[in-house]
Formats: C-alpha cells, sequence, structure tokens
C-alpha cells in the first residue's frame, strides 16, 4: 500500500533532494509544509517535480505554513491522513544565529516543538524524522569522529537550537510514545545549492578567476576539514532508515529510546584539497589565501567529524563525495543560474 510523507521544509536544499529520490524510487504521495523564505526556494522543487510525468507529479501537494506557529485544525485537515514525516525546516546559516539567536530559538526549537505536537496527535504515524546536525558535537580534534550517544559541545546558536530541538524529540518519544529517530548530516552538497555554501562559492569563484578564502587554524597552516556526502546519498540513508526496523536496534548503554544514526560522508577532506579539485576541474590554477578561521568567522570550528560505523553495521554505506563532486561541479557551470540566486 502506497505511504503518504510530511516533508517540513520541503523547498530547501537537502529536502528537496529527498523528494526527487522519493518520487523517482517509490510510489508514495509527498506533502511539503514551507513558508518559502530565503532557505526555500520554490523555483528548486518546481524544477525536479517538473521534470517527472504528469501523473507523477500529482503526487505532489505544497502548503503554506511557518512552524512559528501551531498546525491548526484547518491546516491538519488540509494535510489529512500521513504515515511518515520527515522534519528537515531550519534556519541553518551558522553567521546569522550569532547575528539573530532568537531567531534561531524560534524557527528550530519552537518550530520543531509545533510539528512534534501535531504529530503526537496522528492515529498510526510510523515514524518521525528529524534532521539535525553534527554541528551539535562541537570541533573534533584530530583523530576523534563522534558517535551518535557522545556529549554534546554546541559552539554557536544554530547548533544550539537544534540540540535542543532533538531533545524535544528525545521528550516526546519518552513521554508519548512517538516512534521518532534523529540523523546527524555533515556538509551536504550537490546541485541547487545556495551559492553562499562552501563548495557552489569555491566552483563560482574559480570560475570567475577570483581568490578563494580557505578557513585554517591560526598558523595559517592546516586547513579545516570536513566529511562532505552529496544530498542524494543523504536522501538514500533517509528511505533506507524508514524501511529499516529500528525497533529491532537494542538500545546502548544509555538505555536512550531514541536512535539516532549519522549520515557521515565517506572521505574526509580538508577545504584546500577540495578547493584544488574544483580548480583542476575547470582546467584552471586555484587562487587562494588560507586565513585563520577563528578570528575570520566566531562560532565556526575547524574541524568537525562523525563516526559512520553504526549505519555501515546497518548496512549502508554513501559513494565517495570526489564521485559525486564532478558530477556536481559540471552540473553547477551548465545551470550556472543558481549561483547568482
Amino acid at each position: 500500500m502506497s505511504k503518504t510523507i510530511l516533508i517540513t521544509g520541503g523547498a530547501g536544499f537537502i529536502a528537496h533532494h529527498v523528494i526527487d529520490k522519493i518520487l523517482s524510487t517509490t510510489d508514495w504521495k509527498i506533502i511539503t509544509l514551507d513558508r518559502l523564505d530565503f532557505s526555500g526556494n520554490l523555483n528548486r522543487l518546481n524544477e525536479v517535480v517538473s521534470s517527472y510525468p504528469k501523473s507523477i507529479q500529482k503526487r505532489v501537494r505544497v502548503i503554506h505554513h511557518d512552524l512559528k506557529a501551531e498546525l491548526n485544525p484547518e491546516i491538519s485537515a488540509t494535510i489529512g491522513k500521513i504515515d511518515y514525516i520527515s522534519h528537515l525546516a531550519a534556519g541553518s546559516h551558522v553567521d546569522r544565529s550569532i547575528s539573530y539567536p532568537l531567531e534561531f530559538v524560534m524557527d528550530n526549537v519552537v518550530g520543531t516543538a509545533h510539528i512534534l505536537d501535531y504529530a503526537r496527535k496522528l492515529d498510526n504515524l510510523e515514524k518521525f524524522a528529524y534532521f539535525s546536525t553534527d554541528e551539535v558535537f562541537g570541533p573534533a580534534p584530530r583523530g576523534v569522529n563522534y558517535k551518535e550517544n557522545d556529549r554534546y559541545n554546541s559552539t554557536n546558536p544554530y547548533s544550539a537550537s537544534k540540540a535542543g530541538a532533538e531533545e524535544l524529540v528525545v521528550a516526546y518519544e519518552n513521554t508519548y510514545g512517538l516512534p521518532s529517530f534523529i540523523t546527524h548530516t555533515m556538509n551536504v552538497f550537490g546541485e541547487r545549492q545556495n551559492p553562499e555554501k562552501y563548495i557552489p562559492m569555491v566552483i563560482k569563484k574559480v570560475r570567475d578567476n577570483e581568490i578563494v578564502t580557505v578557513h585554517a587554524n591560526s598558523e595559517k597552516t592546516v586547513a579545516g576539514s570536513r566529511h562532505y556526502i552529496h544530498a542524494e546519498d543523504v536522501a538514500d540513508a533517509l528511505l533506507f532508515l524508514y524501511n529499516y526496523d529500528i525497533d529491532s536496534i537494542k538500545a546502548d548503554f544509555t538505555g536512550a529510546k531514541c536512535q539516532k544514526f549519522n549520515i557521515v560522508g565517506k572521505d574526509e577532506i580538508d577545504n584546500l584539497q577540495l578547493a584544488q579539485f574544483i580548480a583542476e576541474s575547470q582546467n584552471k590554477e586555484l587562487k587562494y589565501e588560507m586565513v585563520d578561521f577563528h578570528s575570520q568567522r566566531p562560532g565556526h570550528d575547524l574541524r568537525y567529524a562523525l563516526s559512520g560505523e553504526k549505519m555501515k553495521n546497518m548496512g549502508w554505506t554513501p559513494h565517495s563525495a570526489f564521485e559525486r563532486l564532478e558530477s556536481t561541479i559540471k552540473w553547477t557551470l551548465n545551470n550556472d543560474r543558481w549561483l547568482s540566486i
């Protein structure tokens, strides 16, 4: 029997890739809940959905709603019966969170509380997925890859608001029995990403022969690093989790019921190495400047790192970022309107 999934923030970057994956691999119906602000771009969603035949396009419905407000009976009736929820709507810009922290508390903590309170009143909801971030763990010393239930150490209001929302998800499972799981993703890239993000920004600056800023340690000798992962792999991991018998996973020593999963890129890549790869793909010489990351961007961390062992042991692994990067760079240069949004 076909399922119906509610996706919050469906016009956002990761979410529109999730929608693409669902349309191409399942017969599910999709309802997206969006307020369409800076993060959400309906053109992004429309470009993906319109690439399918009309019969498939009909499986997608967009409902306008800002999660800073509760889902009233009218909105709930418009949504109708659903089987799954993926909560991806969030404020995610670290610099902006430092300037306007309360905006992020409202969007990420209060917004999550509203979708959770809606979800707990549903009949027969099968799974509620909350998308969180590697940043809740804070900076990772060299050689350390954080596991799902390791301690948190938020270093900016964005990551703190995501950690706060996580605790609400945990509380709603413990209090109301809401069938939930939490994912932590790391530095996602792919087609139609906002040009302020590192990979599209470097693609554009290399193309235009501009200097690329590479954040490094205070001595400007070691570039920051991340485990980059393509949005299609993130979408694939989400579907894997929806189809997995999560109840069969035993609670770890903490006894926590709400399972958490790290969706981690295969390769740890430093940002200078990444910029050089992007330049080589365009047959150009990289012009770059190493800068002290913390004086340039307070609240940012030099290295984030998660362990992907849990998902690997369950049977899911991502593609290499380098495989996906080549096609993403080529696509972005051929569709460069997305570099000027």
